[in-house]
Order: C-alpha cells, then structure tokens, then sequence
C-alpha cells in the first residue's frame, strides 16, 4: 500500500498572517507613514457619504425656509363676455375646514374680495373736499385663520375671532401700511374705519403678510360680517399653508376633497416638490466631496505600493533566503499581497472611524441632522482593504520573481 505523499506546500494562510503582521510590527513608523494615506482617503469617503446625506437634509431646510409653501385652491373659469372670466362652481363656506383635514395642510382659510359697490374706505366721517384722494387699500373677507395660513402676524391688537364670525360682527383688523396711511394709531383707543359709511371696530394691525395678493395695504373682516353686510355669496378662493414638499400630494387631493364629482371644476395652485435648484445644489456638492475623497484615496493607495516595493527592495535577501529552503514564488507573493491588505484593512477601519467621527463632530457644532449609516463605514472598511490588495499586487508579483541565486549573490 502506497502512502500519500504530503504536499510540498505546507505554508498554510495562517503562516501568511503571522509572517506579514510581524514585519509590519516590526517597524511602526513605516506603518504610520503608509496608512496613514488610506486613513484619510476611505475616511474622506465615509465622510463624504456622510455630509452629501446630512447636507441633503440640510439644504432641504434651508429650501425649505425660503421656498414656497402656500397654495391657492379656487373654482375653475370660463370665458365670458367681455372678455372677463366667469367661475363654473361656488366654493362652499366650510371648503377651508375641508382642506384643512387633507395631508400635509398645516392651516388653511377663507379669502374673498370685498366690493364696497361704490363706496369709500376711510378713518374720518367727515367729507372734505379739499383733502388729497388717498389710495383706497384693498377690503377683503376670510376666516379668523387667514393672518396665520397667510404668515403675517399682530403687530398691535389681536386678530378677530370665530365668535366675531358667527355674529357677523362689524370688526376689522388692518395692515401697518393701510393703518399708517388711514392714519389709524393704537388700537387701544378703539378707532374705528369706515367702509362705504359703515363703521367697523380695529381690533388688531398686522404686518409681513404673505400672499400673492395685496393683504399688505388691506382691511380684513369676517367672512360673515361681508355675507351680511355687503352680500358675498361665496367665497373666492381658499388660502393653505402647506407642509414642507407636500404640494405635489396636495394638488391631487384637493380638487376630489371639494368636488368629488367633477375634480375639474376647482383650480389648484400649490409649489412643486424639491426644486430643480435644489438638486442641482445638492449634486453639486455631492460631486466635489466625492472627487476629493477618489484623489485622496488614490494617493493612500499608491502610498501603500511605495512603501511594499521599498519593502520588496530591501527584503531581497531574506526572500531569497526563503526560496532558497524551499519558499516558493506563490508563498513570497502572498506574504506580501497580506501585508498590503491587511495595512488597506487598518487604514479603512481607522478612515471610517475617522470619517464617522468628523461627520458626528460638524453636524453637532453647527447644528445640523446628524446621518451616518453603518452600512458605509462597513463599505469604507472593505474598500480600504481592496485599496491594499490592489496597491501590493505589483510588489508581490515583482518579490515572487525573485530567484535565490540572484538574491543572494547581490
């Protein structure tokens, strides 16, 4: 009976590890000096993954502070005679308590233009001749949510109330531009306006109105108040403060919301979602943290392959030392191919460390939403390793060539 001749190559992967972490502890300053390139370049990735999906949600506010979050829902139109657009349907009274219970409708109201039929806006009962005509300021109905749905806010007084509504009550607030000019002082003195020789209450001055129309020179009264004192028989339009992006998703919604029959005959005017200006920020950026990240980690790369064919250079005669009891040119490459991938292993676990550290640090100091994903340090981890093998397969190749007698002899 033959017996089986073991294999010639008895050097197995454990004896690769051991034989490459110990040249690689054996001089700690050359380790410093070679991963510290692929430190800075796999955490430069990691960090650059890290602030593109932190500064997305970062510019996302920042857009989100400036950009439009109003909508206007109002009856479709038709042509009429001359030349004026006439509505095809009547919104109903209670249409802003419907919208307000639609997704992503933070607040919403009730606004209609108020047509005095002739008559005069003033602060005085007196008619004097001789006095300059004023520039009337615009006189509108709505809901006793219209300063918050439009943005502005009580600079003196307070807004009416749903009980003023209800009894359609003769109250009014006023901008600051329309009070200045009216000559309306504190409203602590109960001053009153006349609109069309009817006097109404100032309850309360507002300012920084938001709003495609001209509710920064108006007078503002209840809904009621101008269905029974100047006959308004629907409301022109609904004013809706919107969430953050919800405008695609509310443009769909509230035309069903109010006229589930015919969607067609209600007009919505909402944003859009994210802005073409916003993603193009956000790719802009996206793409120079990612080119600086790809030259870093190249230079920790081809860091790696200096100091493996330096080592290469100056173990020519330990590795010909080794072929010649046997090594053989498999075993010499792998040896050092382990050295590069387990110096690539060390700078990816140290980089995305450092990475993921950088990204907790500037998120918190300049208060913004901190996002790390595991996933990427575990990918910066494996590419710092790749970053090795691929950066030793030349020294290797170039040690496993190597011929004793030639090592030896120089």
């Amino acid at each position: 009976m033959k017996r089986r001749v073991r294999s010639a190559d008895r050097f197995r992967l454990s004896d690769v590890v051991v034989e490459a972490t110990t040249d690689i502890n054996a001089r700690p300053v050359r380790l410093i000096a070679t991963v510290i390139g692929t430190i800075f370049g796999v955490g430069a990735l990691v960090a650059t993954i890290g602030f593109a999906q932190t500064s997305s949600v970062q510019i996302a506010r920042q857009f989100a502070a400036v950009a439009g979050r109003q909508a206007i829902v109002s009856p479709a139109t038709e042509p009429g005679p001359n030349g004026t657009n006439i509505p095809v349907t009547n919104l109903n009274w209670d249409a802003s308590t419907q919208i307000g219970r639609l997704s992503g409708v933070d607040d919403a109201a009730l606004l209609s233009k108020v047509s005095l039929g002739g008559g005069v806006v003033s602060a005085v009962t007196v008619d004097d001749p001789s006095a300059p005509v004023l520039e009337q300021p615009g006189v509108y109905a709505a809901s006793p949510e219209i300063i918050r749905t439009a943005g502005a806010s009580m600079v003196a007084g307070r807004m009416f109330d749903s009980g003023h509504d209800r009894r359609a009550a003769r109250v009014a607030v006023i901008s600051a531009r329309a009070a200045t000019r009216l000559g309306v002082g504190a409203v602590g003195s109960q001053p009153s306006v006349f609109l069309g020789g009817m006097a109404y209450a100032v309850v309360g001055i507002y300012d920084h109105a938001k709003y495609d129309g001209d509710l920064q020179d108006a007078i503002i009264i209840p809904s009621n108040t101008a269905r029974s004192e100047f006959t308004l028989a629907s409301p022109d339009e609904v004013l809706v403060r919107l969430a953050v992006n919800a405008g695609p998703t509310f443009t769909r919604q509230a035309p069903i919301s109010l006229s589930p029959g015919n969607p067609s005959e209600i007009t919505v005017s909402a944003p859009s979602g994210v802005s073409g200006l916003q993603r193009s920020v956000q790719g802009d950026v996206n793409l120079v943290f990612l080119i600086l990240s790809v030259v870093v980690l190249l230079a920790g790369g081809f860091g790696i392959a200096n100091v493996t064919m330096l080592s290469v250079m100056e173990r020519t005669a330990e590795i010909g030392l080794r072929r010649a009891v046997g090594a053989t040119a498999r075993q010499i490459a792998a040896q050092f191919i382990a050295e590069s991938v387990i110096l690539g292993l060390l700078g990816g676990l140290l980089g995305a460390a450092f990475g993921v550290v950088s990204i907790e640090v500037i998120a918190l100091v300049h208060h913004w939403p901190v996002v790390t994903s595991p996933a990427v340090a575990l990918a910066g981890v494996t590419l710092g390793a790749l970053v090795g093998l691929v950066a030793g397969g030349i020294p290797a190749r170039r040690a496993a060539r190597i011929e004793p007698v030639d090592a030896l002899r120089g």
